[in-house]
């Protein structure tokens, strides 16, 4: 596998395939989510926008098949910054990681570990961060499209020294695959604190 790290434009070029990455991996559970490529492209530009974001990107043979993202949390949108401005948080001090998304079949070879590893590493060369901070959906146990072997990421997350802070949430809206219109999905927020 080839990984490169590029940061705000050097994203750019690689937006069409980043696009069709998350939607394909965030048609599974927990997400249901029915994407469409104009969106995603609108959803990335915030990246190539921000001089201090980073993407992660992971090649076999040429084709994406892994991606994570990462920018200043002052660089999102205010849907995303609102929750820690109300809890009296100061945005300018959280570095925010979005999304990883990885192709089943690449699966299961540490590519997690390192995406977080790349994430909080450059939020440390950035030097003026307290905190990185992610947000996952919120789904009821007993979701009906819930697979019987699913397996909730609360763990893989708290070894990596994330906390869940569910006074931190939000709502995002978006279609889920058995929905006619956008509805609104709970989110919250797990949050690390790095080390000096």
């Amino acid at each position: 596998m080839d990984i490169r790290l590029l940061r705000g434009a050097e994203i750019e070029p690689h937006i069409d395939d980043l696009a069709r990455l998350r939607i394909e991996v965030f048609r599974e559970f927990p997400y249901l989510y029915d994407g469409n490529l104009d969106y995603e492209a609108e959803y990335l530009a915030t990246y190539v926008r921000s001089a201090d974001s980073l993407c992660v990107l992971v090649l076999d043979a040429g084709q994406v098949v892994g991606a994570s993202t990462a920018l200043p949390l002052q660089d999102e949108t205010d849907e995303f910054q609102q929750p820690f401005v109300a809890a009296g948080w100061n945005p300018a001090r959280i570095f925010y990681c979005a999304e990883s998304v990885v192709l089943p079949a690449w699966r299961g070879r540490g590519l997690g570990v390192r995406f977080f590893a790349e994430r909080e590493a450059h939020a440390h060369t950035l030097g003026r961060f307290d905190w990185c901070a992610f947000c996952a959906v919120q789904r009821p146990a007993d979701h009906p499209r819930r697979p019987a072997d699913y397996q909730p990421l609360d763990a893989f997350w708290a070894r990596r020294g994330y906390r869940h802070h569910p006074e931190l949430h939000t709502q995002y809206h978006w279609r889920d695959l058995d929905e006619a219109g956008e509805s609104a999905k709970p989110m919250s927020f797990w949050l690390k604190e790095l080390a000096p």
